[in-house]
């Protein structure tokens, strides 16, 4: 079974560790964070950014597990930090979550707990697809995008990178989303929306 770190020590990160832990595709290293006293479970902070390249000769996977959704460049950040150093960054899936053989799900994205991806859908680099999130027929979610839990996103819908939905939002089939949009919880959106956006 393969060793994977997980960077960031925080509430996402406990997310983070019931996905691997119910699948049981690898073995948790340990954590990366700046505050080396932090503990998870078991699983305890065993460096920090500075320490990862160090690492490498140890452990070759390596997840983002920091939430951020008020500055998801951070993670896009960790992200490109972890690919530069060779990592290999896997797509973390939940048991229960319904995932079309017809879909492309690209590294370093995780799949929660009762999500649905239907046919044709085509997710980027390093997104979070939080728990019982619909993702529809056809659409496309660009890189480091951040959908929060019971989002439901219909057909034919494109969303830009860098873009956060928050928990319960509806999204109307045909929809472009611009990159860096934040969508507050509970929008139902039935226009287009301009890149930068925050409604």
């Amino acid at each position: 079974m393969n060793e994977i770190i997980l960077v960031g020590a925080g509430g996402h990160c406990q997310c983070c560790i019931d996905i691997i832990e119910s699948c049981s595709n690898f073995k948790i290293a340990g954590l990366i964070d700046n505050d080396i006293s932090k503990k998870i479970y078991n699983y305890k902070v065993i460096g920090n950014d500075k320490s990862l390249s160090d690492l490498f000769n140890n452990y070759k996977y390596a997840f983002v597990s920091i939430g951020e959704y008020k500055n998801p460049k951070l993670r896009e950040k960790i992200f490109k930090n972890l690919k530069k150093l060779n990592y290999k960054i896997p797509v973390l899936k939940s048991l229960s979550a319904y995932i079309s053989k017809k879909s492309n799900i690209n590294d370093g994205t995780l799949i929660m707990h009762n999500a649905v991806i239907s046919t044709g859908v085509d997710i980027g680099y390093n997104c979070i697809i939080n728990s019982g999130t619909v993702i529809e027929h056809n659409s496309e979610i660009q890189d480091n995008c951040n959908l929060s839990p019971g989002v439901i996103i219909n057909g034919n819908v494109k969303i830009g990178k860098n873009t956060f939905i928050g928990s319960g939002s509806i999204i109307k089939e045909g929809i472009t989303i611009g990159k860096n949009c934040f969508i507050r919880m509970g929008t139902v959106l039935k226009e287009n929306l301009k890149e930068n956006s925050k409604i």
